[in-house]
């Protein structure tokens, strides 16, 4: 893990706001009263949280994230992300009004993995972009490589806002309806606005959706019949009384399931604790399967009801009443959407028919328990990446259909 001293810090951010100085007079210039400055307070840590609420008034397909889930995404203190990685924060203003937002930063683990899985040495990242015009969108994404260049890199890869576990790429498809839980939603707009400043695609993350009110095929449903015939093969649901093991067996396998997959960043003990501490409770022991060859753990799928349905409508806030009605939501949630964000099969299983085998008998398994006890008609996969072949082929063969894709850019640093 990487830490940096005080000092070291203070030093940066002396040497960022420097930068930004100059970078701002000649964005001034260009783009007549257009400032871009440094998140720097109080007040302008609020404004870059709040900016979203009026950029999207108008868009019926924007699901307000709770402002506070926001803060502690981007406050170092409370986000153990930050104890491998360092941003800065950029916003956009024209006299007082913020018409953009920006976030540069760079995850050192990432810097690690092998260039040829996506991330690399000299490899940063830019994201939580917001703009209200191309000329901001321009300036905004020059500030983040001002700063990138900066620190040594050489490459910026986005966006990617923060982690690529949390919400990478920019919706290019399905801005005809609200993403699920910890899914992103931004402007079409954007797509040019980036491209327009020299990115090139790199790497497509892709959603799925199905009717789980259907039953699969009869080929998968012998599959799945056979499986549950082997006595080698054992399907379970997790047992939350033993939350932390449960979570660190999902973490071994996940670790090596995507340990050869593009843009793989290993997470943490500190991240999968934050995580697991604030996932606990939209864990239900029914959608979160762990599936054991000859007693060894070698597969698990995690399902979560789709908690936008419930805090869209809070605007933002739990207050005044708001956290009354997320908890009574989440004693028993009754949804349209369950998402299923994570599922792995350990690498050495990955090319036989065994993985494919205990995928259809987990989604079989959670597909049930999702109608029955929580009322869902529909399903979510992703993000799956367009490369990977298994998973793309697991969900044609269950009959689900693309419903949003995402696009991660490249652009080298002069």
């Amino acid at each position: 893990m990487v830490r940096r001293s005080v000092d070291d810090r203070i030093d940066n951010l002396e040497t960022s706001v420097e930068l930004l100085r100059s970078f701002s007079e000649s964005s001034a210039v260009a783009h007549s009263d257009l400032v871009i400055t440094p998140v720097a307070s109080k007040a302008d840590r609020k404004a870059f949280v709040d900016l979203p609420w009026r950029l999207y008034a108008g868009d019926s397909n924007w699901v307000p994230p709770l402002k506070g889930e926001v803060y502690g995404l981007i406050t170092p203190k409370k986000n153990p992300f930050f104890g491998h990685a360092e941003a800065q924060y950029f916003l956009a203003r024209r006299g007082d009004r913020i018409v953009g937002r920006i976030s540069a930063h760079i995850d050192h683990l990432a810097l690690a993995q092998p260039p040829e899985q996506g991330m690399g040495p000299g490899t940063g990242n830019f994201g939580l972009f917001e703009a209200e015009d191309a000329d901001t969108g321009a300036a905004l994404i020059g500030a983040a490589e001002a700063w990138l260049r900066a620190k040594g890199m050489t490459r910026v890869l986005g966006p990617i806002s923060l982690s690529i576990w949390e919400e990478p790429g920019l919706l290019i498809e399905g801005h005809d309806h609200p993403p699920t839980v910890m899914m992103g939603h931004n402007s079409a707009a954007y797509q040019a606005m980036i491209e327009g400043s020299g990115y090139l695609p790199v790497k497509q993350l892709k959603t799925y959706e199905l009717d789980i009110t259907k039953p699969f095929s009869p080929l998968i449903q012998r599959i799945i019949s056979s499986g549950g015939k082997s006595e080698r093969i054992r399907v379970r649901k997790v047992d939350k009384s033993k939350f932390d093991e449960e979570a660190a067996i999902i973490l071994h396998i996940l670790n090596d399931a995507w340990g050869k997959n593009w843009g793989f960043v290993p997470i943490t003990d500190a991240e999968i604790a934050f995580i697991g501490k604030k996932l606990r409770p939209l864990v239900f022991e029914d959608l979160i399967m762990i599936a054991e060859l000859e007693g060894e753990p070698v597969a698990f799928m995690m399902t979560l009801p789709d908690l936008n349905e419930a805090t869209g409508p809070l605007n933002g806030s739990l207050f005044p009443f708001g956290w009354a009605k997320l908890l009574w939501w989440l004693r028993k949630p009754q949804v349209r959407t369950m998402r299923v964000p994570l599922m792995g099969v350990v690498q050495r299983l990955q090319s036989s028919r065994l993985a494919s085998q205990l995928a259809f008998m987990m989604i079989e398994t959670i597909r049930l328990s999702a109608i029955t006890r929580y009322g869902a008609t529909r399903g979510e996969i992703g993000w799956v990446l367009d490369d990977n072949q298994g998973m793309n082929a697991i969900a044609d063969a269950i009959n689900s259909k693309v419903n949003k894709v995402y696009q991660i850019y490249e652009k080298p640093l002069a």
